[in-house]
């Protein structure tokens, strides 16, 4: 889910066009060769000095966003699970066996815009793994016991993750900040939606057709492999596929005309907790807003804010302040977040945050800290790609959510160009009263002490 992201974020270069080489002065070090094949799929190859280690992502640009028919949420999730049943060729536990032969790690994970798969391992086990990913792919089957069997344990993930607050908060934060976008449901869905998946074989078959289509999905091979001979497979093992991606109309959100908030009761010990939400722009290739998003929760709450040092270091008022913002296809929430040491500190915590808001949106940007947090986010970039597996994700993330194969270049040439003038503007324009949503969280051990909601 969104809150496990968002990926480090990169501040390395210029955009690069598909297939071009990466001049040897750019930060980004890897030359991205990119073909879309005739049935839409795009297959991004990125050589990498990795010794005989491939990473293998797969990005289908489906989440919860397109889940728009009413008592139908959760399954975008739901696939990510049943992705790994099997088809008829190679029925559940074949793939399992030939991934534990070759030693590859492999996984997924869904979320609001995205569900996005990666295997890494042996280069040589590389033409074995196009083929079966091909196959299942086009071809998945379940039967109707195992998809009911999935829902179950579909449903006891959804216990799992509502035992900790953070479920609960984003589920109380999105449905009190969205009126009608399908924003307004978490990634694994509404829970009596959750309740009523194992009446629900035919629809599946039907979400599978719909969205797992060639013309929907971007391929990343990142590693230590011959190009040619990797092109001549994924041609003949994807080359079939020839469904196309259905449409359908997200609803927009409408304007919000005035402050929100909403209050979660935990009914077990834990700390009391703090979000504040503003609707922000999608992300975009043609504009900076995820950029500016990004460093907007370096310069308000990162470890050299006056946030921070007060509400943290000095008056050690909070445990942790942060922000959940990840980037989305559509407009979303730019947020901030405070876990509390004691319910007391909530209105105090609150306006520190709010003033440290207001200050930007007045003008008052230090541009050496803006300047700093572009640094930083440059320096983690570099850190983050240290593997095969680490580039494919990150690739296929921005590509994932700006919808082109070079999104992430894209991304990092705004990073770079963003000033203190814009953050400002930004500040100025979107984090205002009218537009802000406040939850609080109040657990069981602190409702008696001081303080208000």
């Amino acid at each position: 889910m969104r809150r496990l992201l968002p990926l480090l974020l990169l501040l390395l270069g210029a955009a690069l066009p598909a297939a071009a080489q990466a001049p040897a002065s750019t930060a980004f070090p890897y030359s991205l060769k990119t073909d879309t094949l005739p049935n839409g799929l795009t297959v991004v190859r990125v050589p990498y000095p990795s010794q005989g280690i491939i990473a293998y992502v797969t990005v289908v640009r489906v989440g919860s966003r397109n889940e728009v028919e009413p008592g139908k949420t959760g399954f975008a999730h739901f696939f990510e699970h049943m992705m790994f049943k099997g088809t008829r060729r190679h029925p559940e536990g074949t793939r399992e066996k030939l991934m534990g032969a070759f030693g590859f790690d492999d996984n997924a994970f869904t979320t609001d815009d995205i569900t996005l798969y990666y295997s890494y391992g042996p280069s040589a086990g590389l033409p074995q793994l196009i083929e079966i990913e091909a196959d299942r792919f086009q071809n998945l089957e379940y039967s109707e016991p195992s998809f009911r069997t999935e829902a179950l344990a579909v449903l006891g993930e959804y216990h799992k993750n509502a035992a900790a607050p953070y479920l609960k908060m984003e589920e109380a934060l999105n449905a009190t900040a969205f009126t009608k976008h399908t924003y307004r449901h978490t990634t694994l869905g509404f829970y009596e939606d959750i309740k009523a998946m194992p009446e629900a074989y035919d629809y599946s078959r039907t979400f599978f057709q719909r969205w797992y289509t060639p013309d929907n999905t971007l391929l990343f091979i990142v590693g230590d492999f011959d190009d040619a001979k990797v092109m001549q497979l994924v041609r003949e093992n994807y080359g079939p596929w020839n469904r196309k991606a259905a449409q359908v109309t997200v609803p927009v959100e409408p304007p919000q005309r005035g402050t929100r908030t909403v209050h979660v009761d935990w009914p077990q010990p834990t700390q009391p907790r703090i979000v504040l939400g503003w609707h922000t722009p999608a992300a975009s290739p043609k504009t900076p807003d995820s950029a500016l998003q990004a460093l907007l929760v370096d310069y308000l709450v990162g470890p050299t804010s006056p946030a921070y040092k007060s509400l943290v270091l000095d008056k050690q008022l909070v445990e942790a302040i942060g922000s959940d913002t990840s980037e989305h296809r559509d407009p979303h929430l730019f947020t901030l977040t405070a876990t509390l040491k004691e319910e007391r500190s909530r209105d105090t915590v609150r306006l520190a945050l709010l003033q440290e808001v207001s200050r930007l949106a007045a003008g008052k940007v230090d541009a050496a800290r803006v300047k700093a947090a572009q640094d930083h986010a440059r320096y983690g970039a570099l850190m983050a790609l240290q593997t095969p597996r680490d580039v494919g994700i990150q690739l296929g993330w921005y590509a994932g959510i700006l919808g082109t194969p070079d999104g992430l270049q894209t991304h990092l040439r705004h990073l770079a160009e963003v000033t203190p003038a814009q953050l400002s503007t930004f500040a100025k324009r979107y984090l205002t009263a009218n537009n802000l949503t406040m939850l609080s969280l109040t657990p069981k051990a602190s409702a008696n002490e001081g303080g208000t909601k």
